[in-house]
């Protein structure tokens, strides 16, 4: 691969026609067109515009159809300013004679010359073929799909424009709320901002009897997509609070689902966050004492935490079945699967799913460097600097489509082999509730 030469800390660029003006800010090319109408897919263009803009340059993508004065063949690497005043930098990769890749970008602002020189030089230096490892079962859960389920049919339903409110984001994706604003959905932090009347949505993770009260009092049409197996803990939450006990709640202090899980017993819940608040806690009565859990916990660390709990307290009890959900144990099993093989591993997820969190948290005690994602244009050259592994997966809330968008990107930097490693069969499925199928 080439490389421009520098004058005063600008890449000194080669002449090139560029036959599709830029017309400001930064193009990247999702297609190049070169010479003789060879048409070269740039499926790593997400990861480059990700990258710009991350560095504060606008960035748009398209076709960017060039022609090189002095050839632009397969394997042409290098910059180029045109007679229109584009300047633009290229990168095709060959298998054989034949383009198997390519990077490209286009500029009419020389200011923005030099941020764009050092991405594509970031990028050009992970390019290289690769395995990914594909934990299996990843992305939604049964739950999360029921909640997004009762909000779009909602959103189907409603009439004249009347909005839908949902308290709290939906589930903890920043894509899929997103998307369903797109649609017509109003997110709200609390009751106060939904008009009096109007139709609300509970999110997954639940809400606390207080909120419920404050719904009634003022006549809204409430829809509960809480997740079954939160709605569980909430049931087990009551019934260990009237038979005496505290109730010592193993979650993260500001998560809705602790939040709502513990206001079914606000006198007599106890939130447990570490071995170390296990470990110092006190109680009234050390004979009455129960645990539960948040359902999106990793497992390993939450069983640290129940065997100190136990160590203080000899006859603490706990919910007959685990309250860590199916969906977050599976995701964890199928990462151990992967985790010890891979250089790195990439969790699709937004930083405020707990259990995508966790994920990432869960391959680096496995030995395996990881990033949290919240899509494709997260991913940094540096995270995938000497890696010919890459581990892959997702969290409960994060949309299937957003794990392809990283492998089709991926494969945009040379050629991927994907292994799927399966630990279990999800076949699990929740109704809607009621109201919503009426």
């Amino acid at each position: 691969m080439s490389e421009a030469a520098v004058r005063d800390g600008v890449p000194h660029l080669h002449p090139m026609n560029v036959i599709r003006p830029v017309g400001g800010g930064v193009l990247v090319a999702d297609r190049l067109r070169l010479h003789g109408g060879l048409l070269v897919p740039c499926r790593g263009a997400p990861l480059l515009a990700g990258t710009l803009t991350g560095e504060g340059l606008p960035v748009r993508t398209a076709e960017l159809t060039v022609v090189d004065n002095a050839g632009d063949g397969p394997g042409a690497s290098g910059g180029h300013r045109g007679g229109r005043g584009v300047w633009t930098e290229v990168t095709v990769g060959t298998s054989g004679s034949a383009p198997a890749m390519a990077l490209a970008a286009a500029t009419d602002d020389l200011a923005e010359l030099p941020v764009l020189h050092a991405a594509l030089d970031a990028w050009r230096s992970v390019c290289r073929p690769r395995t990914v490892l594909l934990a299996a079962p990843r992305s939604f859960c049964a739950g999360v799909e029921r909640a997004i389920e009762v909000v779009e049919r909602l959103l189907e339903r409603r009439t004249n424009g009347t909005p839908v409110h949902v308290r709290k984001q939906i589930v903890h994706n920043t894509h899929v709320v997103r998307e369903l604003e797109e649609r017509g959905a109003v997110f709200v932090d609390e009751l106060d901002a939904v008009p009096d009347g109007a139709t609300v949505v509970f999110s997954a993770h639940g809400v606390s009897p207080q909120v419920r009260r404050v719904a009634a009092e003022r006549g809204l049409d409430v829809v509960d997509a809480t997740c079954p197996l939160v709605t569980k803990v909430h049931s087990e939450a009551r019934r260990f609070a009237e038979r005496g006990d505290t109730v010592l709640l193993i979650g993260h202090a500001g998560h809705e689902e602790t939040e709502g899980t513990a206001g079914e017993a606000p006198g007599r819940t106890v939130l447990v966050e570490s071995v170390r608040d296990a470990e110092t806690l006190r109680v009234p009565d050390p004979y009455r004492v129960s645990y539960l859990t948040q359902t999106t916990l990793a497992m390993d660390e939450t069983a640290d935490i129940i065997a100190a709990l136990r160590q203080r307290f000899p006859h603490l009890r706990g919910p007959g079945s685990e309250d860590i959900c199916y969906a977050t144990t599976n995701r964890q099993r199928a990462l151990e699967a992967v985790a010890a093989e891979a250089d790195v591993v990439l969790v699709v997820g937004s930083a405020n799913s707990s259990n995508s969190v966790r994920l990432a948290e869960l391959a680096e005690r496995h030995g395996s460097p990881a990033e949290l994602v919240d899509s494709v244009a997260d991913i940094r050259p540096e995270h995938l600097a000497g890696a010919a592994t890459v581990g892959l997966t997702a969290g409960a809330s994060a949309p299937p489509s957003l794990v392809d968008g990283v492998l089709n990107a991926l494969s945009g930097l040379g050629p991927i082999n994907v292994e799927e490693r399966e630990t279990a069969v999800e076949d699990v499925r929740f109704a809607p509730p009621r109201t919503v199928n009426r």
